[in-house]
């Protein structure tokens, strides 16, 4: 394993072990954080990783430290990212948004617990979903996607760092305490196998070249530090130079595009894995471990003569509502089962628009949602008729 970047082989390993072999797979070369039930081992593997291929970890004072590290050696030129719960994830927001307005490409991965504060260190819960979204101040677009097995931790964390180059952003993996704490069979294809996208360089002499000027799909080529360029990186409202301006025109200009970014390129960013949509009278949607009850409570309900199906959400963020508004009034119902209060399920009443009944199965967290609490809710709404 020492030196080796990508360990093709099989295994058998936790979600979060899985995580670091992807963030490796993917390019990554640094790696800055703090120790963090339940997404320690991600640090913990990483640490003894990266040296031997060639990259640097940094363990730092708290994760406010750690997400200003990581934006900086992301300018540096190098793949970065962090990983953390709940309380870190709080910390890392406010330079989450210095990586949304500055355009920073990096990954963060949130393995999540139970909460508030500090909550259930050691314990399930996906109570961060709409922080995720709106953890940060101001107006901005984020992808966020949540994978449901170490498999996934494995290849969605190489797609995070795809998209993170492709679109200019900090991207995060929502994953949750069973996931990242779960062993299972993680397959690490041969390298030339993997798919790797590196960010886009500048096509024009430096004399010419304004950090901040997008190409027609909205996304600005990237010049790292020390390649030639003049670069000028801040918070503050900015132009095309990278060079603070104070007024509405700039502001209206600099946000329009970070949400016309993603927005503008929803089609090819957003994934969706459909599982008996084509006759189904009710769908379960569903996300991270509780996708992995969802699945099993279809697959009884269809064996019972119900028409269910399910959409498992592989990007939570930006949500598929396209797909939903054009189910929603063929269905009997929507339901979505998450570990917290009701979160996403707000998505999907937004979405549904009132086309049909949406129903929300949940707990505050500490365990899974078992699949005979989904298979009840189908099985309320089974006899009922849709909506005319």
């Amino acid at each position: 394993m020492a030196g080796r970047a990508v360990i093709t082989g099989t295994y058998f390993m936790n979600g979060d072990h899985a995580c670091c072999e992807g963030a490796l797979a993917a390019g990554c070369r640094f790696f800055a954080g703090y120790p963090i039930t339940p997404a320690t081992e991600i640090a913990e593997r990483i640490s003894r990783r990266l040296p031997d291929c060639g990259g640097i970890y940094i363990q730092m004072e708290d994760e406010l430290a750690s997400m200003a590290a990581v934006l900086g050696a992301s300018w540096g030129g190098v793949k970065s990212m962090t990983s953390t719960s709940g309380p870190g994830f709080s910390l890392m927001m406010e330079n989450i948004g210095l990586g949304l307005c500055t355009e920073t490409p990096c990954v963060v991965c949130n393995v999540q617990r139970a909460g508030p504060s500090t909550g259930l260190p050691t314990l399930a819960a996906q109570g961060d979903m709409m922080q995720a979204r709106w953890g940060s101040h101001g107006h901005y677009e984020i992808i966020a996607l949540a994978p449901s097995s170490p498999q996934e931790m494995f290849d969605f964390t190489i797609w995070a760092f795809n998209l993170s180059e492709q679109y200019r952003l900090p991207v995060l993996i929502m994953a949750d305490e069973v996931v990242g704490h779960m062993n299972e069979r993680v397959v690490i294809p041969r390298e030339e196998e993997i798919k790797i996208v590196n960010r886009r360089k500048p096509q024009v002499p430096p004399h010419a070249f304004k950090p901040y000027e997008a190409d027609p799909d909205g996304v600005a080529p990237m010049a790292s530090c020390g390649e030639g360029y003049r670069i000028h990186v801040t918070g503050l409202t900015h132009d095309e130079r990278g060079y603070p301006v104070m007024n509405a025109a700039t502001q209206e200009h600099m946000a329009d595009r970070l949400v016309r970014k993603i927005k503008g390129n929803r089609d090819k960013i957003i994934r969706t894995e459909n599982t008996y949509l084509d006759d189904a009278e009710i769908v379960v949607v569903a996300y991270g471990i509780s996708a992995r009850s969802a699945k099993q409570a279809v697959r009884q309900a269809r064996e019972k003569g119900m028409r269910a199906g399910l959409i498992k959400l592989e990007t939570v963020w930006p949500f598929p509502e396209n797909l939903i508004r054009s189910l929603a009034p063929n269905l009997k119902a929507l339901i979505m089962p998450e570990i917290n209060a009701g979160q996403i399920v707000l998505e999907l009443e937004r979405c549904a628009a009132g086309a049909c009944p949406v129903e929300l199965v949940s707990h505050y967290g500490g365990g899974l949602i078992h699949p005979a609490s989904i298979l009840a809710a189908v099985m309320k709404f089974s006899k009922g008729k849709k909506k005319a």
